[in-house]
């Protein structure tokens, strides 16, 4: 099972699950948990081979991970934990695991906020993706995110965002690192589907008006489903709860507790 640390509340019955993206941990959330911890109920946890979990044995022995695989791992944990409902807050790749588990066990999902949301790879995405599945095996896995950070928070001020990423993934090993990565070769088909069902389960996508690789997509989202809204906060690049983090605390949290109005 993942490594996750859970904090209850004396009174609320609301739960809020994080998730991660890849090459990150629970430790990304450092700036939202004391605020979240004053209203709901809190789950972080640390997806498989980061943070403090650990890769599941047979998983690598076969030596591939699926969408669905590490979306289970998170079921498990709340099923462990006997959470009925979440609502789930991801950022970048853990906003596609929270759109998958919503898809496959939506009466689990109160509601989704979708920090750097990827709903789609454009040309220059998927280039990066072709670039690094030519040469993941040739050098070292942490000059191919170095360069993936750099091209996704390019600007000056999304140096922090890009620094605790990096010092994140150096706590990969290099398998670890291509495991995750031959997720790329099964996110297009799931990315379209995501796109072509509107799900109708209340979504806010919170996106960085810097963030030129995904918001496009993100805003032709918002106009075809019917629950979902966006904001979209300026000089602010992919990874939006690092880099505005009060504004971000603020906004989520009000928008879950208008849900229950």
């Amino acid at each position: 099972m993942l490594s996750y640390t859970t904090y209850e509340h004396t009174s609320s019955n609301e739960w809020v699950t994080f998730v991660h993206g890849a090459g990150g941990s629970s430790s990304i959330w450092h700036k939202q948990l004391r605020e979240f911890k004053k209203h709901f109920n809190v789950l972080l946890l640390d997806l498989r081979g980061h943070g403090k979990s650990k890769p599941n044995l047979k998983d690598v022995l076969n030596d591939r991970y699926t969408f669905d695989v590490i979306t289970n791992d998170i079921v498990e944990v709340i099923d462990h934990e006997k959470i009925e409902t979440s609502h789930f807050i991801g950022i970048s790749l853990g906003t596609i695991l929270i759109r998958n588990l919503a898809e496959r066990f939506p009466d689990r999902v109160s509601s989704m906020i979708m920090g750097g949301a990827i709903m789609k790879l454009d040309f220059r995405s998927q280039l990066l993706m072709r670039l690094g599945i030519i040469f993941k095996s040739i050098i070292p896995y942490l000059w191919l995110y170095k360069f993936f950070a750099f091209i996704i928070m390019p600007n000056r001020n999304h140096k922090e965002s890009r620094s605790l990423f990096v010092r994140e993934a150096k706590k990969l090993y290099q398998k670890e690192f291509i495991r995750w990565f031959r997720l790329t070769s099964e996110i297009n088909p799931l990315l379209r589907l995501f796109r072509a069902a509107d799900i109708k389960i209340p979504t806010l996508y919170v996106m960085g008006g810097e963030d030129y690789l995904f918001l496009p997509t993100i805003e032709k989202v918002v106009q075809k489903h019917e629950m979902s809204s966006l904001v979209t906060i300026q000089y602010c690049g992919h990874v939006v709860n690092v880099e505005q983090p009060n504004l971000f605390n603020h906004l989520v949290v009000n928008y879950i507790n208008n849900l229950k109005k």
